[in-house]
């Protein structure tokens, strides 16, 4: 009897490839045959990809990193943009602008250039500008909103990409790449599986499977993102145990404990002159 997931993957579709004519030869451990002039996706390996995908995505989340998702193609825009949202992860489904992951730095100031419009647009809704100036602001805010409201909260780098075509997505693989950040993606038979670090072979252009699949994912992020507080836990304890404190007294830092033994330092000094000025007088007296 099969699994509910992968009932879930047979109906979706997502074992039907590309034209046999237009396939990368990377992707034939991943083929299980031929019908009428399309490859056939073996099953077994979508599920195998998918399951490694989001046993890497609850502990990458768990960590405290977020998940980047990007599928800028039309059968992969609503998908991200509903299920996504709803676990409060990272998404972008216009365009993928580059320097979006090297040059992270610019990408935040556009979006403080966002923050700020919107205030002004709730303060007195621009009626301090011209008539041309509030279209130009209004253009602008429209813009940067389009392009980047998926990843307004991602306040640093991503821990994944999920990357929904390979084929499309080929500058952002590529930033990824240079800064270390490992990627995962939806392959058909025409990309390249080299390109990505967790391949998930897969119909790349049917609106279902791509749902079944973001699904799956967005449901190990969710996982993730409960594990966090205990990580977080096992963390503090780890760190106590490693520096001897168990938490029932306030560490002292080193110049206080200096400060603290200074007294008795003083004490010991004053009780040994004593005691010598003591032994002087008695031989005094002696002789």
């Amino acid at each position: 009897m099969a699994t509910p997931l992968v009932q879930d993957l047979i109906e979706s579709g997502i074992h039907f490839g590309q034209r046999a004519s237009g396939w990368n030869p990377k992707m034939e451990p991943y083929i299980y045959g031929k019908r009428n002039g399309i490859h056939i996706i073996d099953i077994k390996e979508t599920v195998k990809g998918l399951l490694l995908a989001k046993k890497f995505i609850t502990r990458t989340v768990s960590e405290g990193k977020d998940i980047c998702f990007v599928g800028t193609k039309r059968q992969a825009k609503g998908v991200i943009e509903s299920r996504v949202r709803d676990v409060g992860m990272h998404y972008v489904t216009e365009r993928w602008l580059g320097g979006t992951l090297t040059n992270f730095r610019t990408i935040r100031t556009r979006l403080k250039r966002l923050e700020e419009l919107e205030s002004i647009e709730q303060t007195d809704n621009f009626q301090s500008y011209s008539k041309k100036m509030e279209s130009q602001l209004r253009r602008e805010s429209k813009k940067i909103k389009r392009n980047l409201d998926g990843i307004r909260g991602m306040h640093k780098l991503p821990g994944a990409l999920v990357i929904i075509d390979v084929r499309r997505e080929t500058t952002a693989l590529k930033e990824a790449k240079k800064l270390g950040i490992p990627t995962i993606a939806l392959v058909d038979t025409d990309g390249d599986p080299d390109l990505v670090d967790i391949a998930i072979p897969g119909n790349d252009d049917s609106m279902r499977s791509i749902d079944v699949i973001v699904r799956e994912l967005c449901l190990a992020a969710a996982d993730g993102k409960q594990q966090r507080p205990l990580q977080n836990a096992t963390a503090e304890q780890a760190e106590r145990a490693q520096e001897g404190d168990d938490g029932s007294q306030p560490r002292r830092s080193r110049r206080a404990q200096f400060r603290a033994d200074e007294p008795q330092a003083a004490e010991a000094g004053d009780a040994e002159s004593s005691e010598h000025r003591g032994a002087e007088a008695a031989a005094a007296r002696n002789a």
